[in-house]
């Protein structure tokens, strides 16, 4: 007979593999059979243990283990937060805000090292800035390209909450294309959403992803108490990438310019203008010496009222940016944010009077 242990394993083993698969069948005598199921067995503790090994807390031990030293902790005489090495050379990235209008700055290390930083430049419409500290040895932090982040992958956060070095939080990407509004009536495009803990002292320091690599610096949250509420957000790296090499080099980064105030298309605009679709970006100023009015862009002339409202009509209708569709006014932003660069000629398609046109645009500066 069969020791009940022996028939123990053999159930166990069924239930994790599921029972027999295929149609060949191998057959073996009793104690072949019951030795080849504890093989099995034993093979299924090992799978387990081999998962235990790689949990996800030991991942993150290691992540933080290779990224910890190069998140640095900013104090100033009125704030603080936090930034991570972006060279070997001493150039470290944070946020505008942090070191804004500030006459004294410091970078603290994990070794405990304190060191005064001088402001190389900022970008107060992307709220990044970059450091410049005198110390060799340091370990950038490898960048990722945030084009590649998608919902629901893994958030990591470190930085210095409160006050609280080297501190670590973990969650998901939430949303991707978020907007953050910056002074001057612009905002920063294609933000990063996630539900990692950012607190005040968060901002400056790196969002990572799995793989430890940064896919965004984390720089607001969401908040009606000033404490973290679950909703935080990320200048996107492949911004960082595009900015801070400028700002380095010449000390700050112009911003491509149009030079037009609109709305996007509704069905009921659509439907006064005889448009086919209720998509793309009605322009209904255009800015005084701007790229739009050089251009020759057509605002907006007359005003119709439908359903008790007041309907301004009449202006080119921007349709397309250099052959990409444009379903409204984010779509040109993130253009013009991601994908062009002042002194840039750009190819607006537009609608006017009902015939579909390109225009030519020399990109200016921001004024």
């Amino acid at each position: 007979m069969i020791e009940e242990s022996k028939i123990s394993v053999a159930l166990i083993v069924v239930a994790v593999t599921g029972g027999l698969t295929g149609s060949a069948l191998t057959y073996y005598s009793m104690n072949d059979r019951v030795t080849g199921l504890e093989s099995q067995f034993e093979a299924v503790q090992n799978q387990q243990q081999n998962i235990y090994v790689n949990d996800s807390s030991v991942a993150y031990e290691s992540i933080f283990n290779r990224t910890g030293d190069s998140v640095v902790y900013i104090n100033t005489e009125s704030s603080q937060g936090s930034g991570f090495v972006y060279s070997e050379n001493g150039y470290v990235v944070t946020n505008q805000h942090v070191v804004e209008d500030q006459s004294s700055i410091e970078v603290s290390f994990t070794d405990g090292e304190t060191l005064t930083a001088d402001i190389v430049g900022s970008d107060p419409y992307t709220d990044l800035a970059v450091l410049k500290v005198d110390r060799s040895g340091l370990k950038p932090l490898n960048i990722s390209d945030s084009e590649e982040v998608r919902v629901g992958q893994t958030a990591i956060a470190i930085g210095n909450p409160f006050g609280l070095e080297s501190s670590m939080t973990q969650g998901i990407i939430s949303q991707k294309g978020r907007s953050i509004a910056v002074e001057g009536g612009f905002s920063i495009r294609n933000v990063i959403q996630t539900d990692a803990s950012i607190n005040p002292g968060n901002s400056g320091g790196p969002l990572l992803n799995r793989e430890g690599e940064v896919v965004g610096v984390n720089t607001a949250i969401e908040t009606q108490s000033g404490g973290f509420q679950g909703v935080g957000f990320a200048i996107p790296s492949n911004t960082v990438e595009r900015v801070v090499p400028t700002i380095i080099e010449e000390g700050e980064y112009e911003h491509p310019w149009i030079g037009v105030r609109g709305r996007d298309i509704t069905q009921p605009m659509a439907e006064e203008m005889n448009l086919d679709s209720s998509t793309g970006f009605l322009v209904l100023e255009v800015v005084e010496d701007s790229p739009a009015e050089e251009a020759g862009l057509k605002p907006s002339t007359k005003a119709v009222e439908r359903d008790g409202m007041e309907l301004i009509l009449g202006g080119d209708v921007i349709i397309g940016i250099d052959g990409r569709e444009v379903r409204g006014i984010e779509d040109v932003l993130e253009h013009l944010a991601l994908r062009s660069n002042v002194g840039d000629e750009v190819t607006l398609e537009v609608i006017r009077d009902g015939e579909i046109k390109e225009v030519d645009l020399t990109l200016q500066p921001r004024p």
